[in-house]
């Protein structure tokens, strides 16, 4: 059973209900009941123009594997009127990312894990210590260190939790 790091986000089409419908949807995937974090509002990466996100971070357990795990998070993601076609960092409905797979490092066309970029996001960096505080990457950095560089490197840390019940913590 692996113990997989999930980031989540949207930015349209209601979002803090595309993120509750995920993770409803999340929790009959997983072996164990899920633990997410608390929802963030954060400004797009890509063009300005767009609605600000709402992100969050889930643990899920699970006995698929990587790529297998993959494919049912992107059905999840079509399923909430995902569109593929969008320019790369566009709005959309629902984002699904696997950030870690229990200590797995992968590299392929389809998937790289950890991701790659989240050691530069503070949207995925500050919603994954909210629930895994003492978690160690496969670097061997432990998430508070990676924070800490973040908020060193001046990156984007300009988020806000947002307190809405959502039923699924």
């Amino acid at each position: 059973m692996a113990k997989v790091y999930l980031a989540l986000g949207s930015n349209l089409e209601n979002p803090v209900e595309q993120l509750n419908q995920a993770l409803q949807t999340l929790e009959k995937l997983s072996i164990t009941p899920i633990i997410h974090s608390d929802f963030y509002k954060s400004k797009a990466l890509g063009p300005q123009s767009q609605p600000d996100y709402i992100n969050a971070a889930a643990l899920i357990q699970t006995q698929d594997a990587a790529l297998t795990l993959l494919r049912k998070l992107q059905k999840i993601e079509d399923n909430q009127g995902r569109n593929r076609k969008v320019e790369r960092w566009g709005a959309r409905t629902l984002d699904l990312d696997i950030l870690l797979y229990d200590q797995l490092i992968l590299n392929t066309p389809s998937l790289t894990i950890p991701h790659k970029e989240m050691l530069k996001r503070a949207f995925v960096l500050y919603p994954l210590y909210e629930i895994a505080p003492k978690l160690i990457l496969p670097n061997k950095t432990d998430i508070k260190s990676a924070i800490d560089k973040l908020d060193q490197a001046g990156l984007n840390t300009d988020l806000q939790k947002i307190n809405i019940f959502n039923g699924h913590k």
